[in-house]
């Protein structure tokens, strides 16, 4: 379980460093200038919660499963960017001032990449459930 919580969050800020970057491109930064936060890690780690959930839902049609995990991420979003502000003073994702945020803690334009991400994360975990490493499962 402790070492699919790093790959989690590994794969978590990979994908982060990548959306920036594309963001920094769309943007006209041609250097693809592309960046996380060191809290992204633990965050993204967390997805192992979902692991339970994807077991429950596998079945369903892929539609209401990533509207699922959609909500699933948004509320962890909001939720740790709330702790973050509470517990240092400041969410390092702060989305004040942008189109569709939620308090600075979410943005709802981003649903659809949190929709894609999240079906990544189920070939993920299918992948992570049948890599044996020594005699155990990771």
């Amino acid at each position: 379980m402790g070492k699919r919580f790093i790959i989690y969050g590994l794969a978590g800020w990979c994908m982060e460093i990548i959306w920036t970057g594309l963001g920094s491109f769309l943007n006209g930064n041609v250097t693809l200038e592309a960046g996380t936060y060191i809290w992204m890690f633990p965050i993204y780690g967390l997805a192992i919660l979902l692991e339970p959930i994807h077991n429950k839902i596998r079945k369903w049609p892929v539609i209401i499963r990533g509207g699922v995990y959609t909500a699933l991420i948004f509320f962890i979003e909001y939720l740790t960017g709330w702790a973050l502000q509470r517990l240092i003073g400041a969410c390092p994702w702060d989305y004040s001032g942008t189109s569709f945020s939620v308090n600075g803690f979410i943005r709802l334009d981003y649903a659809p990449a949190w929709f894609v991400a999240s079906l990544v994360f189920e070939k993920l975990h299918d992948g992570l459930m049948n890599i044996k490493f020594s005699k155990y499962r990771i």
